[in-house]
């Protein structure tokens, strides 16, 4: 009985030892910079634990603030895109004055932004045209937040080249679905996705090749004052190329090939 008392004590003793907390007597600054060092290593479970030791000590400091956005940082190089947003919102909404509300925003739109390709995109060879929107938008709308509301950041520039990304891969996407419609023969719903393609994304590369399809869909629809609406927009946007181009021939328009490309 006595020893397995003794060996209870022992046991109790190791876990006690296992779970003390080695920061006890640590001041801020060694928290803070033992943090940085277990981030700049690779050790995101430590540096993430460190951060949020100093959230809570240094909490109403600017040094407190700054231990949060670092948070931030970690989760965002740790995978943990969910824990990153959940931290960045916490602290957008209780330090809207904090001179790091705008690398904040900056973060927020990145974490979206590198959300877009996904995990398999590497392998794969899918890109952000064919994977689901939401990411991307919440993203332009964050950089557009920090762009109007910080436009002589430092990281405002990066944010509008960024911006510029993203509504090209969105136009794109739509392109990417009007061009799946009408290979399938659903030309009504690929004239409608190369329109919002161009309706929503007017400045984008991809509006040429969404004119193409309208031009296209509605000729094969039978809709001749459409599609020549369409021709009309395509003459004055791209004058070169030859679906904008409208002959008359017996009353009627003459359109081009409608299932080749130029």
């Amino acid at each position: 009985m006595r020893i397995y008392v003794l060996a209870l004590l022992v046991t109790l003793q190791a876990c006690a030892g296992f779970n003390k907390d080695i920061t006890v007597g640590w001041t801020n600054e060694r928290l803070y910079t033992e943090a940085k060092d277990e981030l700049a290593n690779g050790g995101y479970d430590k540096a993430i634990g460190y951060f949020e030791k100093l959230e809570t000590r240094a909490i109403g400091t600017p040094l407190g603030q700054q231990a949060q956005i670092e948070k931030a940082f970690t989760q965002y190089k740790a995978g943990e895109q969910a824990a990153a947003l959940i931290t960045l919102d916490r602290f957008i909404r209780l330090h809207p004055a904090s001179p790091l509300v705008d690398y904040a925003l900056f973060l927020r739109g990145l974490v979206n932004f590198n959300d877009n390709l996904g995990f398999l995109s590497g392998f794969t060879g899918q890109t952000l045209t064919e994977r689901d929107q939401k990411a991307a938008k919440e993203s332009y709308q964050t950089f557009q937040s920090l762009v109007t509301r910080f436009p002589d950041s430092k990281y405002s520039k990066d944010a509008q080249a960024r911006m510029a990304y993203i509504l090209n891969t969105l136009s794109a996407y739509e392109i990417h679905v009007a061009r799946y419609y009408f290979t399938r023969g659903a030309y009504l719903a690929a004239a409608n996705r190369a329109q919002t393609a161009i309706s929503e994304y007017p400045k984008a590369p991809s509006v040429e090749e969404a004119l193409e399809i309208l031009i296209r869909s509605y000729d094969l629809l039978g809709s001749v004052q459409l599609r020549d609406d369409a021709k009309r927009v395509m003459a004055s946007s791209f004058p070169k190329n030859k679906l904008g181009k409208i002959t008359a021939v017996n009353g009627t328009t003459d359109s081009s090939n409608p299932t080749q490309k130029r």
